[in-house]
């Protein structure tokens, strides 16, 4: 089956629906597809830390709690884990997204020995509110060939993981993992790497309510070749001008932006919106992206991986 067939049933999918991404506000945009300028403002965590196995962090995701949750420790939530063995899945939370984030004494909130398996190491978390169960349900990987999901009602405490991707539902794929769900009309759509043939591509799935039921293409959404690459990561999507996108980082520290469309049936690549600060140390990757008082904020990892720090950058 071709590819355009594998997505006709993600074709009626539209731009809402996506919480955090839209129209800049306030900010100037001055990027491709609109996307503001994004200035470094602070490191998000204040070390040292009670959790820090391996003194490296990846792959930021900052969630809005507070219209969802009673008694909730902060506005924001930011999960964020270490790649190195064990990993572990970890929460911050703040009442703005400018900070400062305070680390959940309970961190890591899923540790590397599961329910089903015990694995080397779970890392890249990414967590989605689902409005119809009012639960808040987590993503991450573990092994590298393994994306799982488990589900929570606090934000804290989570329960029930499944293992819902893996590499022998993409022949010819070596790695799935590094993946983000988002809510997109109706239906929940799933970015994440794959590597094909030694290269890091971003691939993608859909689900009716993102938990089970799901469906993967089984080719690229979209290639490094077009941007001079070799590899590219971190995705995560980006609804505005009608129309929606993936952001992402290559192999060159920078990120990018490429235009999907609302049926993720085109690869339009738009080139870079956001190059690595001074104190970024050459690399920017994992965008996670939230609105707070008009203004946008943008999280990411900064650094080396196997030396990362979560920054916060916000838009001018």
């Amino acid at each position: 089956m071709d590819r355009r067939s594998l997505l006709r049933g993600a074709a009626a999918l539209g731009a809402a629906g996506v919480a955090g991404f839209g129209a800049p506000s306030v900010a100037q945009a001055a990027g491709p597809a609109g996307m503001p300028t994004y200035r470094y403002l602070r490191d998000a965590l204040k070390l040292p830390l009670a959790y820090n196995p391996t003194g490296e962090f990846i792959f930021p995701c900052i969630r809005g709690v507070y219209d969802k949750i009673s008694g909730a420790r902060g506005r924001y939530y930011l999960y964020y884990a270490p790649h190195e063995k064990p990993g572990g899945i970890c929460v911050a939370w703040a009442n703005s997204l400018e900070g400062p984030f305070t680390e959940h004494s309970g961190n890591p909130v899923i540790d590397n020995v599961l329910p089903s398996t015990t694995v080397s190491h779970v890392s890249s978390p990414h967590v989605t509110w689902d409005a119809g169960t009012r639960q808040f349900f987590l993503y991450y990987h573990g092994e590298n060939t393994t994306t799982r999901v488990a589900r929570s009602s606090d934000g804290l405490t989570f329960r029930d993981e499944t293992p819902i991707l893996s590499t022998r539902l993409v022949p010819g794929l070596t790695e799935t993992s590094y993946a983000r769900v988002f809510a997109h009309s109706g239906r929940y759509v799933m970015v994440y790497m794959g590597v094909l043939s030694g290269r890091r591509r971003i691939y993608h799935g859909w689900s009716p309510n993102g938990w089970d039921q799901w469906q993967f293409a089984q080719t690229p959404l979209i290639n490094p070749e077009p941007d001079g690459l070799t590899d590219i990561s971190g995705p995560t999507v980006v609804v505005r001008n009608g129309t929606t996108y993936v952001a992402y980082h290559g192999n060159d520290g920078k990120m990018r932006i490429t235009e999907v469309g609302n049926g993720f049936d085109r690869e339009n690549h738009l080139g870079v919106f956001h190059s690595p600060a001074a104190s970024d140390n050459g690399r920017a990757a994992a965008p996670s992206f939230g609105t707070d008082g008009g203004v946008e904020y943008m999280f990411y990892e900064a650094g080396p991986r196997l030396s990362a720090r979560i920054c916060i950058a916000r838009a001018v």
